[in-house]
């Protein structure tokens, strides 16, 4: 017996989860860090608040602001086409699919209430090897970032549903 798609409301119940757990940690790094604060945690790791004003990887962050309603609009489009893509998957039988949407929505969700509610993402991971950094990112980057491998790994396996 295989694993089972969730129906609709627990893949929302996911979702809820990943943006609560997102906004709780983003509340926690608010709370104890000044804006560029770092703590080291590892020789790679560091916990540091940025404020990222673009999308990913600071895309237009430089910009003079109206980035964040253009980026807001985008997310609220991507969070409804995810919706209908959760609702047709609750119907399937792809767990891995309807996982990885509902992950994606979860995490959209959290830097969606991010950008209304303060004009930024707040973002508090930053991993480094030597000079080198990769651009910070939070809880939310993360689910989105698990939510289309889960995705990608249903497709290349074929096990997507048309």
């Amino acid at each position: 017996m295989g694993l089972r798609t969730p129906r609709f409301g627990a893949l929302l119940a996911i979702s809820a989860v990943v943006a609560v757990f997102d906004q709780a940690v983003k509340w926690l790094v608010a709370a104890r860090l000044a804006e560029l604060d770092r703590i080291a945690v590892l020789p790679f790791f560091d916990l540091v608040r940025w404020h990222n004003t673009g999308a990913a990887f600071g895309i237009l962050s430089n910009a003079p602001g109206w980035q964040n309603s253009l980026f807001f609009a985008l997310g609220l489009g991507l969070l409804a086409f995810l919706g209908v893509l959760m609702r047709q998957a609750a119907r399937g039988n792809d767990p891995l699919w309807a996982a990885g949407l509902s992950l994606m929505a979860g995490g959209a969700v959290g830097n969606l209430i991010d950008r209304a509610a303060r004009g930024y993402v707040l973002d508090f991971v930053s991993l480094h090897y030597g000079g080198w950094y990769f651009p910070a990112f939070n809880v939310a980057d993360s689910a989105i970032t698990a939510g289309v491998a889960l995705a990608l790994v249903n497709v290349v396996l074929g096990k997507r549903s048309r």
